[in-house]
């Protein structure tokens, strides 16, 4: 039985599926929704501008998130959204296993072309090979 359900949400129209999926699965199922979007720090810089970089995509993140809170709330989904920081399949797993306890990862699809994807992966790929729970990823 699923009974929560983990979100992989960037904000992207892959995303934006992704969330329509999960919010069908949760109503259907009566099932928690934890919505996870993660924020990725520069690769180089100082601390300071590592901060801001990391507070602007939070409160990027948030705006962005509102949205689907009310939406979910509308259909009397229960909705958690968090902001994490670090790589994302990494973050994604990590909430997965521990915080949320899920049951299921949705995570959405990205279109990258052959050669991208051998050369750095996905993140929907790295979740799938990872993850201790059953991942759907949305096309």
């Amino acid at each position: 039985m699923i009974k929560r359900i983990l979100l992989a949400y960037d904000g992207s129209a892959p995303a934006d599926k992704a969330y329509s999926f999960a919010l069908d699965i949760a109503k259907k199922y009566d099932a928690e929704l934890h919505v996870l979007a993660v924020a990725r720090p520069p690769e180089f810089g100082d601390d300071v501008e590592t901060e801001a970089v990391i507070e602007n995509s939070r409160r990027h993140y948030q705006k962005v998130l509102a949205p689907l809170k009310a939406q979910a709330s509308s259909q009397g989904v229960r909705l958690h959204v968090e902001v994490a920081v670090g790589h994302p399949a990494e973050q994604i797993i990590r909430h997965a296993e521990g915080q949320y306890k899920a049951d299921l990862i949705v995570i959405g699809h990205r279109g990258k072309g052959l050669f991208e994807r051998l050369r750095l992966g996905s993140v929907s790929k790295q979740v799938i090979q990872y993850a201790h729970c059953a991942v759907t990823v949305v096309r």
